[in-house]
């Protein structure tokens, strides 16, 4: 017995020690990593407190308070939403305690990029805590996580946009009959993947022998949105480019997949029902990595926007200049306090917080019934509306994109 009690210590502390060696490993390069690793974990735990903490929720009674115990699949939403609203709850107080940061001399800066041990603590004792909060707050943080998960996927939107637009504009800036080959050789590409997903579409959700008047109206539609991308953007008025309206299109494509593939198992016009589970996993897996890397460009993209930052000539730029002249040593240290922050601190931790919400609706389905057994997710009708009618702003937002500086020639865009 005394063998083993300090086999356990032993185990212990080489935990801890490891767990502070890699805390301590973590620079302020690799801080946004530590974000993003910290926003999967919290994922994961969701995706196995869904599957498993079900059965020792009945128990707790200011949780299971009903006169009538609720179905499995209550308790294992309830139990993605807890961890959800803990990990929201996170990442805003970040958000709020970091707005206004403009360089590396704000004492938040550190607390940014360090702290990390103590930043575990609260975000473990935060999940924590919401397993005891009442019923009532999930249901309402549940009901804005939808509107919240609604902004987090207008954001993918809108950066999407800004990515294929400055993808555009590089390949031109080069003004080299190479790249003019290459973007003409990717959008080529872009288009006979869409077209070929299209004939997909219409083989796996319009069966013969059924009415599948509805999905033959979402491809449809999608395909009609494709061909005004190409028409819109090669107008002589507009004089846009194939590239960006070739990428739209298969994004566009793909949600439309991604709704139809979120048609309820027993759905006549599901082709994929036979391998729902399968599907199902690719689809919730796929989102969560489309997550991660949205929160990470999210970040880069912030760093371009002067309006989050402290301009040159501002007031305060120059306060903290010394009276008396530094060693070369010192004038180093105190210029690299001074840089401007790369990105907005607030801007970062608050898209956490939307893709926490959203994360949330994709492990539950949209808080409907999560499927046979629990074991499907993102299945059901508000995930097939989600997806088209975000397929559908996006095509609104790229072809504003292309006529709003015809229309505002005043303004830029």
């Amino acid at each position: 017995m005394w063998a083993a009690s300090c086999l356990a210590s032993c185990c212990a502390a080489c935990a801890c020690d490891a767990c502070r060696t890699v805390v301590s490993g973590i620079s302020r390069r690799s801080a946004r990593i530590a974000y993003c690793g910290l926003f999967a974990l919290s994922l994961v735990v969701s995706w196995i407190l869904r599957e498993v903490a079900a059965p020792l929720m009945e128990k707790l009674p200011w949780i299971n308070h009903f006169h009538k115990t609720p179905d499995r699949e209550w308790f294992e939403t309830d139990a993605v939403l807890r961890v959800s609203l803990g990990n929201f709850l996170f990442f805003t107080i970040l958000s709020v305690s970091m707005v206004g940061v403009k360089n590396q001399r704000d004492p938040r800066d550190a607390v940014h990029h360090g702290g990390w041990m103590m930043k575990i603590i609260c975000w473990f004792i935060l999940v924590i805590l919401m397993f005891f909060v009442p019923n009532e707050i999930i249901s309402f943080y549940e009901s804005a996580s939808k509107f919240g998960a609604g902004l987090f996927l207008l954001v993918q939107v809108v950066l999407l946009l800004d990515f294929v637009h400055g993808w555009n504009d590089k390949w031109v800036g080069y003004d080299e009959q190479f790249w003019y080959v290459a973007l003409l050789v990717v959008s080529l590409v872009c288009y006979l993947a869409t077209f070929g997903f299209s004939g997909l579409l219409f083989h796996w959700f319009t069966p013969s022998g059924q009415d599948c008047g509805l999905n033959t109206f979402f491809i449809v539609m999608t395909l009609t949105l494709v061909l005004l991308f190409a028409i819109v953007a090669l107008h002589p008025v507009v004089g846009g480019s194939i590239l960006p309206a070739s990428v739209i299109s298969l994004y566009c494509m793909y949600l439309c997949y991604s709704g139809l593939a979120s048609e309820p198992r027993d759905y006549e016009c599901n082709g994929l029902h036979k391998h729902s589970k399968a599907i199902s996993t690719g689809t919730l897996t796929l989102g969560l990595l489309t997550t991660v890397l949205s929160v990470v460009y999210s970040a880069v993209r912030a760093g371009s926007s002067t309006t989050l930052l402290s301009p040159p000539s501002s007031p305060r730029a120059g306060a903290g200049k010394p009276l008396l002249p530094m060693d070369k040593a010192d004038e180093h240290e105190e210029k690299e306090k001074n840089k401007p922050v790369s990105y907005s601190y607030a801007f970062f931790h608050i898209i956490f917080s939307l893709a926490s919400m959203y994360s949330a609706m994709l492990l539950t389905g949209w808080s409907t019934s999560v499927g046979e057994s629990g074991k499907l997710v993102d299945v059901g009708w508000p995930s097939v509306w989600v997806r088209i009618i975000t397929g559908w702003a996006t095509a609104g937002l790229y072809i504003w994109s292309l006529v709003a500086p015809i229309l505002f020639p005043e303004r830029e865009f």
